[in-house]
């Protein structure tokens, strides 16, 4: 078969379409932005690209069109689609038809940490001899690939909740039909497609809807909103993890930085020693394990497969080192996201400086949803420097509270200047935005050779 994919350089849809290909089918696509390392790695697999959304893509007569969620109505080439009524569907559709029927779907959701815990839980498995498929929101380390098919049956897949495509407004984790479910987190975001907390814990509860009687649901007993999804009704087995903050034990250090001990529910005791930061990191494991076992990992298994995890591109990945200045990117931009791996990296930097650089880039952060939390988001910093966009608020007025340990600056080359200035030997740059960032990560650590 023959499928044309529509925003095929989405890290999503760009992994739906190196499983067609390894699947045997023939694989064309086209984005707006065609570009590296996505383009190279499709063009690696012999997927031809196109740039733009041209109607006189309809020449090439695939036999179906697959459509990413950045497509909407008045795009040339949909339009066409449309008025020819050729075949189309949704690429999390067409996932669920023609790659997770009849296999072990375990499904990763949350606000925080999918990319992570997906990955995580993959490599544990993938340790365990099982062969997984995986679809992952970004790039193991461990792997080097977003997605394979996998030749043994379980699957595992980043479980996003933003919406399928713009004839298909549920999110897309519906379409997974998961016998394993991991509920991580859940706060409110993606405010251009939810009004508010309670729009999308109808969508969690219609994912919960999903998941079998002997399938098994891994929530994080922390979340006072996954409560509110599990009180609106729960049909399978139920693994918590993560005790609340108010109750004792739940994650009991050792005295050593790197190491924890499972302690959780029916989980027996299992020592993790890896080299991830933040205890956020240590819930992510929690959770990974906990659905492991589901399918036939052994905790003991699951935590010695973790000693050997090396985390996802863009999370906590140091970038350079200058003159003892390092410099790390990381893909946080909501701000319980930006607080955690903040404070991860500050407990392994001890007394050494920590300096923030972050952009306000998504929907949620743009509509000024959560200005008010940003200085809260940073407050363990040592200095805070933020880029001001069109967002039809003040980034100096929202970080007023932190007083002079926040800079604000109107383009990434002053940015970089006031950084620049600021630097001392020694201190840890932190640079966290879920965009490229005006390549800031190169500029920055040019200026500071300089």
């Amino acid at each position: 078969m023959h499928i044309h994919i529509l925003g095929i350089c989405g890290t999503f849809m760009g992994g739906i379409a190196a499983i067609a290909r390894e699947a045997g089918h023939r694989v064309t696509g086209c984005d707006a932005n065609v570009y590296p390392p996505m383009s190279d790695q499709l063009r690696a697999l012999g997927i031809d690209l196109i740039e733009g959304f041209g109607a006189d893509q309809m020449a090439l007569q695939p036999d179906l069109f697959v459509i990413g969620n950045v497509v909407t109505r008045g795009n040339a080439l949909m339009e066409a689609i449309l008025d020819a009524g050729a075949g189309y569907t949704s690429g999390p559709q067409w996932l669920s038809e023609n790659v997770l029927k009849g296999r072990h779907v375990l499904a990763v959701a949350g606000t925080h940490g999918k990319t992570t815990t997906t990955s995580m839980l993959a490599w544990i498995l993938d340790q365990a001899g099982q062969k997984p498929g995986f679809l992952v929101g970004g790039v193991p380390l461990n792997f080097g690939i977003s997605a394979r098919l996998g030749e043994g049956a379980p699957f595992v897949i980043e479980a996003d909740e933003y919406d399928t495509a713009f004839f298909d407004k549920r999110s897309k984790f519906v379409h997974y039909r998961p016998r394993t479910a991991i509920l991580n987190n859940l706060e409110f975001d993606h405010a251009d497609i939810f009004p508010d907390l309670a729009a999308i814990e109808t969508q969690f509860h219609h994912l919960v809807r999903t998941v079998p009687a002997h399938g098994r649901l891994v929530v994080n007993a922390r979340e006072t909103a996954l409560d509110r999804v599990l009180a609106r009704g729960c049909w399978s087995e139920l693994q918590r993890f993560g005790a609340r903050k108010e109750e004792p034990g739940a994650l009991r250090a050792r005295g050593e930085p790197h190491a924890f001990d499972v302690l959780r529910g029916s989980l027996k005791i299992a020592r993790v020693d890896w080299q991830q930061l933040g205890e956020h990191n240590q819930l992510n494991a929690l959770a990974a394990i906990a659905a492991a076992e589901h399918v036939g990992v052994p905790p003991e298994q699951a935590a010695a497969a973790l000693a050997s995890f090396r985390n996802v591109r863009r999370r906590l990945e140091l970038r350079g080192e200058v003159r003892g200045i390092q410099v790390y990117d990381d893909f946080a931009h909501h701000p319980t996201a930006m607080r955690t791996t903040l404070n991860g990296l500050r407990r392994k930097a001890g007394l050494a400086r920590v300096l923030v650089v972050f952009e306000p880039r998504t929907n949620t952060m743009k509509r000024g949803e959560m200005k008010a939390l940003l200085p809260w988001a940073l407050e363990e910093a040592d200095l805070s420097f933020c880029l001001q966009g069109n967002y039809g608020w003040s980034a100096t007025e929202a970080l007023a509270p932190l007083g002079a340990q926040a800079v604000v600056a109107d383009s990434v080359d002053g940015l970089v200047a006031a950084i620049v200035k600021a630097a001392q030997p020694g201190d840890q740059i932190l640079v966290m935005s879920n965009g490229g960032f005006g390549g800031i990560h190169e500029k920055l650590l040019a200026a500071l050779k300089h």
